[in-house]
């Protein structure tokens, strides 16, 4: 029988159970899978594996201010960067000429490939002209580039809204995939083209080259929002090197974009990290309600020494919103209520699609990819009004009906930034990896109304969404000191809400009885010492719940 490793330790706070098990397995030189909830330490967890052992390492992260910000932390034996910094090393260097072209609108880009302006093929009930074209040209290479494919084909080529028939988006792809192809074969000269070249091309370029990354163990950060031509890059370099994927399944929610969750299904241990370091018990209730509804693998404990309460906020730090429109609304409400607003990752996004309603609202066609397909401002409320796939699209459509699109330009115009602004406002999805003391849900997330009803003629609750329901969890576990349910409390009443969720199995309990924790008031600490995950206190009498303190 062969030694036990020797697992060194760093100085620094106590870990946990689960960190120091991370660390075990690590040491034994196992291929590992950590799934790490909401504000449970991944980094910190991480750096204690990279200092566990005399090797020398990669961090690989999702973006370069991660990757700084590791840097930081992690000791000297371990390299941090991103995918697309080793990607520009080895070949994108090659192209900075290229890179470093202006930007071009992708329909001057189109006619350089041969889409001409005069090109206009209906399909159906839609017009496709030649922007829209061009846009589908150049959407379907950067499909491509995300992929582990070898070569570009009809898979790669994406739906546009109006032409989700089967057959209609066949012709679509009959008609854009030549241009696509040539538009490839453009951009894999070094020296010269037509395509504007990004970040991307070089990454798909460097993929295809099968690329050895030199190091004893690489750590991949954010697993779960990989895209397959990262993922393909690093699962194939385990022969030489312990590969850690580390992220949360739960938080899967760029899909729609082409990332996966690849680590439900590596090859390696599987841990998880489930101490949260970020709130108390109360939001970890909350939180793990999601984690039942999505069937995530792991359930979160809240810190002790945290309270974390649930309930209305009146000036929240930061308020979280479902979609662009629903941002809009929330940073024109709160100008009007004197406040300084920021909104995360800036406010350009929100200019563009402003910008896009006006033109439709003056009977301009736009090419933002949103709504390329629409003639008219008509056309674009038909689709949100009758078409299910529209239903995104309505509170964009609704603020620009209230507003108009330049209250909303002048608006964004308006905004701060967030370190002096009073509060900010974000989607969920750019509120990934971010938290707040205090944040309130917006009300766009609150579902679409039932259309059907049982026996009775009563409405009959929507099936509860996985995809949203992922989404609805990063929102939740933003909040340090208190989360205002606000567009999300709908789940409280809704038949399928998980009864009992997130408590650990206590002695005498009823699994099949929702749950009410009272929370003592932690040691040292002046607190109202209740937190209600229903939001109101049933009495002790009642034989439907259950009590726990």
């Amino acid at each position: 029988m062969g030694r036990a490793p020797v697992v060194r330790r760093a100085p620094g706070p106590k870990p946990t159970a689960e960190q120091d098990r991370a660390v075990e397995v690590f040491a034994g030189g196992e291929h590992l899978v950590l799934q790490a909830g909401a504000g449970t330490g991944k980094t910190t967890t991480l750096t204690m594996l990279a200092r566990s052992v005399r090797k020398l390492g990669r961090y690989i992260a999702f973006n370069k201010p991660v990757a700084m910000d590791a840097a930081a932390k992690f000791p000297a034996n371990v390299a941090c960067r991103t995918a697309h910094s080793l990607a520009h090393e080895a070949v994108g260097r090659r192209y900075q000429s290229r890179l470093d072209s202006p930007r071009k609108p992708g329909w001057v880009m189109g006619q350089a490939l041969g889409i001409a302006p005069t090109m206009a093929v209906r399909l159906g009930e839609r017009r496709v002209t030649n922007r829209a074209l061009s846009y589908v040209v150049f959407e379907t290479v950067k499909r491509f580039c995300y992929s582990a494919d070898a070569e570009l084909g009809r898979r790669h080529v994406p739906g546009l809204r109006g032409l989700d028939d089967a057959p209609l988006h066949g012709q679509l792809v009959d008609l854009a995939l030549p241009f696509a192809r040539r538009a490839w074969e453009d951009l894999q000269n070094p020296k010269e083209g037509v395509v504007r070249f990004t970040h991307d091309h070089y990454l798909k370029l460097w993929a295809l080259q099968k690329p050895v990354i030199q190091a004893d163990f690489l750590l991949l950060d954010e697993a779960q929002d990989t895209n397959p031509v990262v993922e393909e890059v690093f699962t194939a370099q385990r022969d030489h090197a312990q590969l850690v994927m580390v992220g949360d399944s739960a938080q899967a929610i760029y899909g729609w974009r082409g990332a996966r969750d690849v680590m439900t299904g590596f090859e390696g241990h599987q841990l998880s990290l489930s101490q949260s370091f970020r709130f108390g018990p109360g939001l970890a209730h909350e939180a793990n309600r999601w984690l039942t509804i999505v069937d995530a693998p792991i359930r979160l404990q809240g810190s002790p020494a945290l309270a974390t309460d649930i309930g209305p906020l009146k000036d929240p730090d930061a308020i979280l919103c479902r979609t662009n429109g629903g941002a809009i609304e929330a940073i024109l409400q709160l100008l009007e209520a004197k406040r300084r607003v920021a909104f995360v990752g800036g406010g350009g996004a929100l200019a563009a699609l402003a910008k896009a309603a006006g033109d439709l609202k003056e009977g301009r066609r736009t090419s933002h990819p949103e709504m390329v397909l629409f003639k008219n401002w008509t056309d674009l409320q038909e689709y949100v009004t009758y078409d299910p796939s529209g239903q995104d699209l309505a509170p964009l459509v609704d603020v620009i009906d209230d507003y108009g699109a330049d209250v909303i330009l002048d608006a964004v115009s308006r905004l701060d930034d967030e370190a002096q602004a009073d509060v900010a406002v974000s989607t969920a999805h750019k509120a990934k990896g971010r938290e707040w003391p205090t944040v309130q849900i917006a009300r766009d997330f609150e579902p679409a109304p039932s259309d059907t009803f049982d026996a009775h003629g009563q409405p009959v609750p929507r099936d509860l969404n996985i995809p949203e329901a992922r989404l609805s969890y990063v929102a939740v576990t933003r909040a340090r000191q208190q989360l205002d349910l606000g567009g999300l409390s709908w789940i409280n009443d809704h038949p399928k809400n998980p009864p009992g969720y997130g408590l650990p199995a206590a002695p005498g309990l009823n699994p099949h009885l929702p749950v009410v924790a009272i929370q003592a008031p932690p040691v040292g600490r002046q607190h109202h010492g209740i937190v209600s995950v229903r939001h109101r206190l049933p009495k002790a009498s009642d034989p439907s719940v259950q009590l726990v303190g």
